[in-house]
């Protein structure tokens, strides 16, 4: 999802997060990118739906399955659109996602993507796997909420 407005901000959400997975501790990072890759993102040409992050053979903090389209006005030197990608982060900090992710079992998902200040942003999520029976009843109370709301309104 893709969200724009009057102040030229964009925001590339992950809208199924929240469904799959329980959120816990969210951290901003930043992403290392191409010059093709960073004008695909500021024209909202991103998608982070099926992304997450491992641990590459460096012990760096790296994006995976995320798609960024390739930019229409580029050369034949565009980037390619799934390719893995470095996170910047301080040294504690990676250490401590590495850690939650080997000791809890932990995914980190990425939530968001944006732009701050003329550098793309990416803000992950620790997060953990929600059962069936966790969506259903999640989706249960989302109904009898909206209900009510439509309830209280009417009257």
């Amino acid at each position: 999802m893709v969200k724009r407005d009057g102040s030229k901000t964009l925001e590339i959400r992950n809208r199924k997060l929240r469904h799959d997975y329980e959120v816990g501790v969210v951290t901003e990072a930043g992403i290392v990118l191409l010059g093709t890759e960073v004008k695909s993102v500021k024209a909202g040409c991103a998608q982070i739906n099926d992304a997450f992050v491992m641990v590459d053979r460096d012990g760096f903090l790296v994006l995976c399955n995320a798609r960024i389209d390739e930019y229409r006005f580029g050369s034949c030197s565009n980037h390619e659109v799934c390719r893995k990608r470095r996170l910047l982060l301080h040294a504690k900090e990676m250490k401590k996602i590495r850690n939650a992710m080997e000791r809890d079992g932990v995914n980190v998902i990425p939530s968001r993507i944006y732009v701050k200040s003329g550098l793309v942003k990416i803000e992950i999520a620790l997060c953990k796997g929600k059962k069936l029976y966790d969506k259903r009843a999640d989706l249960k109370a989302k109904a009898v909420r909206r209900e009510t709301e439509r309830f209280l309104a009417r009257n």
